[in-house]
């Protein structure tokens, strides 16, 4: 009897440890997110193959240079939407992303894309302006322009990225949002930040070691 109830207490013990390494597995794994929810998904690789990834797009960074969604393939990058004119949280959004672009100096698998929200007024000398006032490494960090309807288009249905979400919009309506969007190699979401949250920003950096791993 006792040895039956030492193998039952065993079997106990391992599928517990083998539930908790599980989870552990589960949390060490980045969800993806791919409707304007955000509710998150642990997904196998072959099931993300099928879900929404970033779609294409043709703009100008603060050197002149044309960007698209080939700048960007195969690499880590982070997504924000700001405008240089911007009175106030875009100066601490893009304060916060300097810590992002400092952890990563030099890496060649990681990008930063900022879209202008303004293209109208943000053209490349502004943009060049703003990035020698911020400290921006055009190698890495790209501030873009171009047409505004593509940009505004990008934002809402490709990164999901407004503070109005499920609200009815018309291509008009200014677009304005805290968010800093994580983008994987094979251009999924994986995650999502208050880029004015210095907790999220710390977040943001450990998950995106988590991606390179």
């Amino acid at each position: 009897m006792k040895n039956c109830m030492g193998i039952r207490y065993l079997w106990i013990v391992l599928l517990w440890f083998a539930a908790c390494r599980e989870t552990k597995k589960q949390e060490d794994r980045l969800p993806y997110y791919h409707t304007a929810s955000f509710h998150p998904q642990w997904l196998s690789k072959e099931a993300a193959d099928t879900i929404h990834r970033i779609p294409s797009f043709q703009l100008t960074d603060q050197s002149g240079k044309l960007v698209t969604e080939a700048t960007v393939a195969g690499k880590i990058y982070v997504a924000d939407f700001f405008f240089t004119s911007c009175p106030g949280i875009c100066k601490r959004l893009t304060n916060h992303l300097k810590l992002v672009q400092d952890a990563f100096a030099g890496d060649a698998d990681v990008r930063l894309l900022s879209y202008s929200v303004t293209p109208e007024t943000d053209s490349v000398p502004r943009l060049q302006s703003y990035a020698l006032q911020y400290g921006i490494d055009g190698r890495y960090w790209y501030l873009l322009t171009g047409d505004r309807k593509q940009i505004y288009t990008l934002a809402r249905k490709g990164y999901f990225a407004d503070e109005d979400m499920g609200l009815p919009q018309n291509e008009n309506d200014f677009l304005h949002t805290e968010n800093l969007l994580l983008i994987d190699k094979q251009g999924h979401i994986r995650g999502v930040y208050k880029g004015t949250s210095a907790t999220d920003i710390q977040n943001l950096i450990a998950d995106m070691r988590k991606l390179k791993m």
